[in-house]
This record gives C-alpha cells, sequence and structure tokens, in this order.
C-alpha cells in the first residue's frame, strides 16, 4: 500500500516537498489555494534545482484539491501553510485528519507545532524546518534555490518515513534539540524582511556590505536577546550563530574570501517575503522579528532593530513602493533613534 501524504499549504515549498514525494512513489494530496489549484490545472508542476535534477508532473498527474476534507485518508500531514493561517490550519487538523496520523510543521517561526498540538492534543505534531529556498521561476517552475536538509523534530514514529523523504532527495535529519533549531534558522530568516525591503536578488543583497550590516545589527540583537533567555540557537549552516555579526560585518572583498560559500546562492533566488509583498500578501514578520521583539518584552527588554524592520515591513505590506531601500538608507532606519 503507498503512503499516503497530505500537504496542507501548498504553495512554493509546499509543491516542491509534496511532488518529489509523489515521484518517489507516495500517494500525495495538495491542499492549497484556488488561484494555485487553477494554476496547477493549468500548468502542472516544474520542479529543478542547483544540482540539475529536474522533475514534471502533468496536471492530470497531481491530485490538488481546496478542501481541507482532502487529508481525511492521509498518514502524514505536512502543514507548509504561513505562520499566520497556523490557527486556521490547526482547526482544519482538528476537523478532518484521522487521530492516527503524524502531523509536521514545516513552517518558519518558533511556536507553529506547538500551537497544533494544544488544540489536537492526541495527535503527534512534530516541528521542522526548512532550510533551502524555492522561488518562483517564469513558466510556472519551482527552483529550489539554495543548500540544506529538512530537520525534524526526533521521534520513533518518523522511522516509516524516513527511505521514502531519502528516495525523494529530500533527507531527515532527525534533531532531539529542536527549540534550539528553530531559533537557529530564526537567526538565519532574519534576512528575509532585509531582501524583502532591498527589491534585489539574495546573492545580490548579501554580497553588499551595507545590507549585510543590517543583518547583522538583527542578529546581534536576537543573540543578546536570547542569552538573556538563556538559549543557546542551534547551528544551522557552516557557522556558529555566535560568529555570523562579525562575518557579515566584513568588508565585501573579506567577506567573499572567508565566506565565499554564502554567496553560493542560485542569481533567481529571492526571500519568500519578496514574493509576499510583490503579491500584495501578508508576510510572516510577526513571527520573524516579532519574535525576538516579544522575546525581549517578556524579559523587561526591547529589540529595538527588530521593531523597527518589523514596522517597515508592516508598512512595505500596505504599499509595495517603499520596497527598493538601499542599504545605506536601510541601514540609517534601522538605527534611528526616537
Amino acid at each position: 500500500m503507498k503512503q499516503r501524504i497530505a500537504i496542507f499549504g501548498s504553495g512554493a515549498i509546499g509543491c516542491y516537498v509534496g511532488a518529489w514525494l509523489r515521484q518517489a512513489g507516495a500517494e500525495v494530496v495538495f491542499i492549497g489555494s484556488e488561484r494555485m489549484r487553477q494554476r496547477v490545472a493549468a500548468e502542472g508542476l516544474t520542479l529543478s534545482d542547483m544540482h540539475q535534477r529536474r522533475l514534471r508532473l502533468e496536471p492530470a498527474a497531481l491530485a490538488f484539491r481546496v478542501e481541507p476534507a482532502a487529508m481525511s485518508d492521509a498518514d502524514l500531514v505536512l502543514v507548509c501553510v504561513k505562520s499566520g493561517a497556523t490557527r486556521q490550519a490547526t482547526e482544519a487538523v482538528r476537523a478532518f485528519a484521522r487521530p492516527s496520523a503524524l502531523v509536521v510543521s514545516l513552517q518558519n517561526g518558533i511556536g507553529n507545532a506547538r500551537t497544533i498540538a494544544e488544540v489536537n492534543p492526541l495527535m503527534t505534531v512534530l516541528g521542522g524546518m526548512v532550510p533551502f529556498n524555492v522561488a518562483h521561476l517564469p513558466g510556472g517552475r519551482l527552483h529550489r534555490a539554495t543548500e540544506g536538509e529538512i530537520m525534524v523534530q526526533a521521534s520513533p514514529l518518523l522511522a516509516p518515513w524516513l527511505p521514502l523523504f531519502a528516495a525523494a532527495g529530500l533527507p531527515l535529519r532527525e534533531r532531539a534539540d529542536f527549540a534550539q533549531v528553530q531559533w537557529g534558522k530564526l537567526l538565519l530568516n532574519l534576512n528575509n524582511p532585509i531582501n524583502a525591503l532591498s527589491g534585489v536578488p539574495l546573492a545580490s543583497e548579501l554580497g553588499q556590505r551595507d545590507y549585510r550590516r543590517c543583518l547583522a545589527l538583527l542578529i546581534g540583537e536576537a543573540l543578546q536577546v536570547l542569552r538573556a533567555a538563556g538559549i543557546q540557537p542551534a547551528r544551522i549552516g557552516k557557522v556558529k550563530p555566535a560568529w555570523l555579526p562579525a562575518l557579515l560585518n566584513l568588508p565585501d572583498w573579506a567577506f567573499r574570501a572567508v565566506a565565499g560559500q554564502m554567496l553560493r546562492i542560485d542569481p533567481a533566488a529571492r526571500s519568500s517575503m519578496w514574493d509576499d509583498l510583490q503579491a500584495g500578501k501578508p508576510t510572516e514578520i510577526d513571527f520573524l522579528c516579532g519574535e525576538v521583539v516579544t522575546l525581549a518584552a517578556s524579559l523587561g527588554r526591547e529589540a529595538p532593530a527588530s521593531a523597527r524592520i518589523t514596522a517597515l515591513v508592516h508598512a512595505a505590506e500596505g504599499d509595495a513602493s517603499r520596497m527598493s531601500i538601499d542599504g545605506a538608507r536601510l541601514w540609517r532606519l534601522l538605527n534611528e533613534r526616537p
């Protein structure tokens, strides 16, 4: 019998992961918006990555639904919605998922899996983390533009699924320290709003010291808050979190020499937050920089740079003309005093 998987929140990440799992032999149902359903019905799914892997699935080969009830017979539910839709996803899981189904949250932010589990206490809900970027390219292609392996909260219940994910080219790395993993990923995701506001691709943005200084400021501020809270973020990439601010502050020539691998990003890659602003959608800023602000407030502290960039992104959500901020100006805006 085929392993049955429901992808709840079939945007770029959900469709990319689900398509490769289907190619590896799983029975996959994609659940997403009517806009995405129409797009898939018209174009199918075309996938590519940095290592020249290609996959083409015709519309007739894909089961795409808008009704959450489509998850009712799934053995595994992958929740891939934006963090702002977690409450809605939680209610859908409670209403339609089988009690025996394993639920994995593949979302940005810190508390999504906990939110789902609190409302579904009889189900097993695990946190997951997708480190790579998937970009929408012309022609309906979904392109994986950065490196990294999916990390999941360690559980014996993952055992039947590990071979399938490996066969799909998406091996799962189990982590017992998943809360630290989430904070480590969040530190890297602090670049999402910088990229969104810059208006340029990730490789170009990270190649400019003014933008990197902004990222160093946000990461340094977040590290101070985490230390005050007694939280040690896990290393997600090749650099320890504590070293990131100094590395990012290097002059361009030195950064290229020391950390050239950080610039080995597909030229087309942009952050998902840039995609959201372009589409006029709400962003996940409150679940990234906003998490730093919230944690700081719980300790009686402030995180002013995180608060300022949160406000800038919210302003851009209502007015796309507020994007394309050059690095020097963004640095000044993040350092403004009331």
